[in-house]
């Protein structure tokens, strides 16, 4: 929640993607890390999704937006879809408005979670 935190508040050209992060971070429940549940999405967390719109399935991490690259799946918290991503559970449908209108992945299952695997300290 802290490093989170840190990338507030944002400005210019991607002032909605922070305010978008920052209303998550205002909801979001802080529980010790070792009382995450192991289906929840967190950072760095592993996800296979399917989209809803064309039933493709996409393995994605959610990552700091300076380790983005989505070549390798990583996608930035600050991005419309790591946003809409973090906090949920595995069997979540999230939705977000892009360029293209509305959006909806279903999270079919976590495959890695930082937290569940011990590796939080980073």
């Amino acid at each position: 929640m802290e490093r989170l935190e840190k990338l507030l508040p944002g400005s210019g050209r991607d002032k909605e993607h922070f305010q978008a992060l920052e209303q998550e971070l205002e909801w979001a429940r802080v529980v010790p890390s070792k009382d995450i549940p192991k289906d929840v999405v967190t950072m760095r967390a592993r996800v296979r999704v399917k989209n809803l719109h064309s039933s493709e399935e996409m393995v994605l991490t959610v990552v700091f937006p300076s380790e983005a690259n989505s070549g390798q799946g990583k996608i930035s918290v600050l991005a419309p879809i790591g946003t809409a991503l973090l906090g949920h559970r595995a069997g979540d449908t999230v939705e977000w408005r892009g360029p293209s209108g509305l959006r909806r992945l279903k999270i079919e299952r976590i495959l890695y979670q930082p937290e569940a695997a011990g590796d939080s300290h980073r």
